[in-house]
């Protein structure tokens, strides 16, 4: 039985390579086409605090030889890139997704393209064996660089980067060196967390890159969680008709955010918070979109980072109404020869009543 994968905020999923060519891609980003390594498993939490945003995710791959990467579009530029808590991501889903008590008494759950500028480094740091850089430019210069690197793009690609680098140019590649992980004792299947932290007005998580490589009626299935200081106004909203629903809405537990705390570089989890998870299970056409948050409480998240709206879209004009006609103010004598016309009608209409009388 397939395990559900945990597909987050802003997880780039790529898929197996295999010695065919094609379709081995169908399921896949940025990849390099002779190795074996592919992804298995990512989790993402988007959690917003303070005009900060961390992204916590974890990568997970098997296979063995070669290189995989994978790229993410971000919304601002990191202002750390570090690993993050070892059991993070498993403490929140054990939050969402209690073990069911029967399973539990039997000893476990069963199984589950114009020329641009070359892209710019940024940042570059190593987290296990996971190479990071976080690169600043356009679509095409983004795709080049992972080319020049030894990566293949699937051909939704070019748009894909050109939709995102339209709203941000920042994007974190990470590269898994199986040699690497053997030198450090790291096991195929292992997964390496990685909290990126960024300054941002809202947090913003890319959902319609989940659909890369993809074809159209491809299933795709997806977990993000959000921590967040109030209730976030979520655009789209959640909905069956959109194929995502609204799992967990409600105040994070003490425990919870006590747990999370306990958890290596994790002490910037706050005392408070609303916790929410959105579950996508659809077909990739569906997923058309990203998902807008608006932490602030005002109810109001941006159909520009929902990519519902282009951000070089023309805002549109303000809808013209006639003005009312002004009105003159009379000069002395227009007012007493209104007056005058006045005093001689109703002089006229009493004549009118004695002589009728």
């Amino acid at each position: 039985m397939v395990r559900r994968h945990l597909l987050g905020a802003m997880a780039l999923a790529a898929g197996a390579t295999v010695a065919t060519a094609g379709p081995a891609l169908a399921c896949g980003g940025l990849v390099n086409p002779n190795g074996t390594i592919h992804l298995v498993r990512t989790t993402t939490l988007a959690a917003y605090h303070n005009g900060i945003e961390h992204y916590i995710t974890s990568f997970q791959f098997q296979g063995g030889g070669g290189k995989f990467g994978s790229i993410v579009p971000l919304p601002a530029v990191p202002t750390s890139v570090q690993r993050a808590g070892s059991w993070t991501l498993q403490r929140l889903e054990l939050e969402t997704n209690p073990p069911d008590p029967r399973f539990d008494a039997i000893g476990g759950a069963p199984a589950t393209t114009a020329a641009q500028a070359p892209a710019q480094v940024i940042l570059k740091t190593q987290i296990d064996a996971l190479d990071i850089t976080v690169l600043k430019g356009g679509g095409s210069a983004v795709g080049d660089w992972a080319r020049q690197h030894g990566f293949t793009l699937t051909p939704d690609a070019p748009e894909m980067l050109d939709y995102y680098a339209s709203r941000s140019p920042i994007f974190l590649a990470a590269q898994f060196d199986a040699s690497a992980a053997s030198a450090k004792n790291t096991s195929i299947g292992d997964g390496t967390p990685i909290d990126v932290t960024m300054p941002v007005a809202n947090p913003w998580v890319p959902l319609r890159i989940l659909s890369l490589g993809r074809a159209p009626t491809d299933v795709i299935q997806a977990d993000v969680y959000l921590l967040t200081d109030k209730k976030p106004a979520l655009l789209p909203a959640p909905a069956p008709e959109n194929d995502m629903n609204l799992f967990a809405d409600e105040g994070a537990s003490e425990n919870l955010l006590f747990d999370l705390r306990r958890d290596k570089n994790m002490g910037w989890i706050p005392d408070s918070g609303w916790l929410s998870e959105i579950k996508i299970d659809g077909p990739a056409f569906q997923l058309i979109h990203d998902l807008a948050i608006d932490a602030s409480g005002r109810g109001h998240p941006s159909v520009v980072e929902a990519g519902l709206l282009s951000a070089d879209a023309p805002a549109p004009a303000p809808a013209v109404t006639a003005p009312a006609p002004a009105l003159r103010r009379l000069h002395w004598w227009e007012a007493v020869a209104v007056g005058l016309c006045m005093l001689a009608i109703v002089a006229a209409l009493a004549r009118y009543r004695r002589t009728r009388a």
